[in-house]
């Protein structure tokens, strides 16, 4: 009898713990007693370690600048209740499996309405399950592909690359001739880009003298493949990748006496490439995406002043687009009326983007299309006279 006594003691203990350590526990949506302030939990999964934690850090960057904007201005409000950004950060070590098991925590554990994953191995692994377990991605890639399959919960939010291969082209093939050498990285990214851009040169009748690729995770010496490429007399050579290898090619290139132009990527900025060649007249003649510092957008000159001051580095598009991003998202739960049903926050993510204020929009997104994409007035840098120059495609 004592024995069963102490066995119902300790049940019954166990399950107090239990039932306090969920109550303890920060669930998005939570409101308190009245006139505290509820918490939406916002969840992030990208990699904050490993070879590309540069990358992870710099995108959960501009997450945590608009997260402390909100906070500071005392939160939101949603039908009467005020609320504050808390966001979640699991890292992922760029590895989609990882990305798939951090969302099933991050919406089990913390009831995320909304969970951003900065690439598309990422992005294709939560789009699998994020329908059924309900909670919208926020996608950053410019892979066309991850709004073509119909999923009704994920919005991407940078550009999609497709869309600068007409403006790249034209302004390559009007400068510099119509031979291009593609040079890209080894990728499945390099090779969806390739199987865009040199289909569509040959259609304005350009020619593809030359086509390779470069692995970067093992090449780091580009001398062969560049001397093959230039043997063929392009005019312009097709590069890209991460930053700093790119702008490597483009250096060696030069230093082979090639004097074309060179459509880049826009995985790589012409901005961090500068830092790697030592001068934009290394990139004389090259198109790419403009970066975020040259872009006359009225959120930018506040957005890099508080980013500097922050971090002590000029942000670029990884971090102004999830900043722009998630002040889109807080506004469309305004407009929706709710914190915490993430179809509903999808279906009002235009009027989102229609309230942001002027002094936030580090880019100008006129419209969310109907397949889940941002779809902004799109701009894009050259490098003219050893200067970056903005251009609008037209």
């Amino acid at each position: 009898m004592k024995r069963f006594k102490g066995l119902f003691l300790l049940s019954v203990i166990v399950m107090l713990v239990f039932v306090t350590a969920c109550s303890d526990s920060t669930t998005s949506g939570s409101s308190g007693k009245d006139g505290e302030k509820g918490v939406v939990n916002i969840g992030y999964s990208g990699p904050l370690s490993g070879a590309a934690a540069f990358y992870g850090e710099r995108t959960l960057n501009g997450l945590k600048m608009a997260a402390e904007e909100i906070n500071d201005e005392g939160g939101f409000e949603v039908n009467g209740k005020t609320y504050t950004i808390n966001l979640v950060p699991l890292d992922d070590k760029y590895l989609p499996n990882e990305t798939a098991s951090n969302a099933k925590r991050l919406v089990q554990e913390h009831k995320t309405p909304i969970i951003f994953t900065p690439h598309s191995g990422g992005v294709l692994a939560l789009q699998v399950f994020n329908e059924v377990d309900n909670f919208i991605i926020g996608a950053y890639t410019s892979e066309p592909s991850v709004t073509e399959g119909g999923n009704k919960l994920t919005v991407q939010i940078p550009p999609k690359y497709d869309g600068y291969v007409e403006p790249f082209t034209n302004y390559a093939m009007e400068r510099f001739g119509k031979k291009i050498a593609a040079l890209p990285t080894s990728s499945q990214y390099g090779k969806d880009w390739t199987e865009t851009l040199l289909p569509y040169w040959k259609k304005q009748g350009g020619e593809v003298v030359y086509e390779s690729s470069i692995n970067f995770a093992k090449d780091t010496d580009f001398f062969t493949v560049i001397t093959n490429a230039l043997k063929k007399k392009p005019d312009v050579l097709f590069i890209g990748g991460a930053s700093e290898p790119t702008a490597k090619v483009a250096k060696q290139a030069r230093e082979l006496g090639f004097k074309g132009g060179f459509i880049v990527m826009d995985q790589a900025k012409l901005n961090e490439m500068e830092q790697i060649t030592g001068s934009y007249e290394v990139l004389e003649g090259a198109v790419g995406v403009l970066p975020l510092i040259y872009s006359k957008a009225p959120g930018v000159p506040s957005f890099k002043e508080k980013y500097n001051a922050k971090y002590k580095e000029n942000p670029g598009s990884e971090a102004g687009i999830h900043y722009i991003g998630l002040h889109a998202f807080v506004e469309a739960m305004k407009a929706a009326g709710t914190v915490d049903d993430p179809k509903k926050i999808y279906e009002h993510v235009q009027d989102g983007l229609d309230a942001i204020p002027e002094e936030r929009k580090t880019y100008l997104v006129p419209k969310i299309t109907e397949a889940g994409s941002f779809d902004y007035e799109l701009h894009f840098g050259v490098v003219e006279d050893g200067e970056i120059k903005e251009m609008e495609a037209e």
